[in-house]
């Protein structure tokens, strides 16, 4: 026989010798499925069985500190410094005079002009009595008149030019530092320092939009400062009224007294805002919320099968999520293995959570 066909008798053998071992001398391997693939075993999760609690309803939020009132420094005009009163991080009043720029030539138009003023006046007074007995006629009073009346208007343009070269306090606050000396030129566009009202300062915060309903004014609020061990304390007084198309959330502002200055605006503030407390709220672990594209659901163990159910969801702490639609109360949800959980398979619970 040829190689060929030795090949050809080897490989029908095997194949028989593969069959018999199979079928005859392992039979009990065809036999009944084992445990491996028979009905699945029941899941082991933890539970925990929801009752209502009382929520202590509040928004943590983080903000900002501004100044009450703040104003950069600016001349209306262009000029050369000739007095500065600007004494660095010292409390000015309202109105005090802070600069003043050059302003000789506008003064000494101003003294004209009251001279002209006064020359005049007392020739509109003679003409008007010279016009009672018909001494004058009434162009030439008129004339007089005129250019009195010029006159004193071009007396307010000056003092309305020489108000331009002081700058002066536009409300009690603290004057920032200087960016000018002493008979520097500036112009409107420089920056002279900043003036800055600290005794009161302006929280601001935002919140979610679905608080916009709980937020008014007259709340009152906490906040904490790093580098600052104490708790501080702020109400709103203002809500913007409209809700950012972004970000969804609204802009609130309180406002919190600083009479010992401790506080500086900019800074970074942690909100507590307390609200209303909550009686009876279906509160779970944050962990068993299952989150998708649309809903959000939990499951419930019926019966030993897993229920997935759509719920809404409220306000959220630190552990815990308010559900106030979607489960009842006894009802335990699925607080572990939600992974490895499907729709209506056994699930057993080993162990209750609180």
């Amino acid at each position: 026989m040829s190689k060929f066909t030795w090949f050809i008798v080897f490989v029908v053998l095997l194949v028989a010798g593969i069959i018999v071992y199979n079928k005859v001398l392992h039979p009990k391997e065809d036999a009944a499925p084992t445990a491996q693939t028979g009905a699945p075993k029941d899941i082991s999760v933890s539970g925990f069985v929801v009752q209502p609690k009382n929520l202590e309803n509040g928004i943590l939020a983080s903000g900002t500190l501004l100044a009450n009132e703040e104003v950069e420094l600016h001349a209306d005009v262009s000029g050369k410094i000739t007095e500065l009163n600007l004494n660095e991080g010292s409390p000015v009043a309202k109105g005090t005079l802070l600069v003043k720029l050059f302003d000789a030539d506008l003064q000494a138009t101003l003294k004209k002009l009251n001279a002209q003023k006064e020359t005049a006046e007392k020739t509109e007074q003679r003409l008007k009595q010279l016009l009672a007995i018909n001494g004058v006629g009434q162009q030439e009073y008129d004339n007089a008149r005129t250019q009195f009346d010029g006159i004193k208007a071009d007396i307010e343009y000056t003092q309305a030019q020489i108000s331009k070269a002081e700058i002066r306090a536009p409300f009690n606050g603290i004057v920032g530092l200087r960016n000018v000396s002493l008979g520097a030129y500036v112009s409107p566009t420089i920056s002279i320092a900043t003036l800055q009202q600290v005794d009161l300062l302006k929280v601001d915060f935002t919140v979610p939009e679905k608080y916009s309903s709980s937020v008014s004014k007259g709340n009152t609020l906490k906040f904490t400062v790093d580098g600052f061990a104490e708790t501080f304390n702020a109400k709103v007084y203002a809500i913007e009224p409209r809700i950012d198309e972004a970000t969804r959330t609204i802009k609130v502002r309180a406002l919190a007294q600083n009479t010992k200055t401790k506080l500086f605006p900019g800074a970074f503030a942690k909100i507590d805002l307390g609200l209303k407390n909550i009686e009876g709220a279906l509160m779970v672990p944050t962990q068993c919320i299952i989150p998708d594209a649309r809903n959000k659901k939990v499951i419930v163990v019926k019966n030993g099968k897993a229920d997935f159910r759509k719920v809404e969801t409220g306000i959220r702490n630190e552990s815990f999520i308010q559900i106030t639609s979607g489960i009842e109360i006894g009802d335990t949800i699925v607080a572990t293995a939600l992974m490895y959980v499907k729709p209506n398979a056994g699930v057993k619970v080993a162990k209750v959570i609180e």
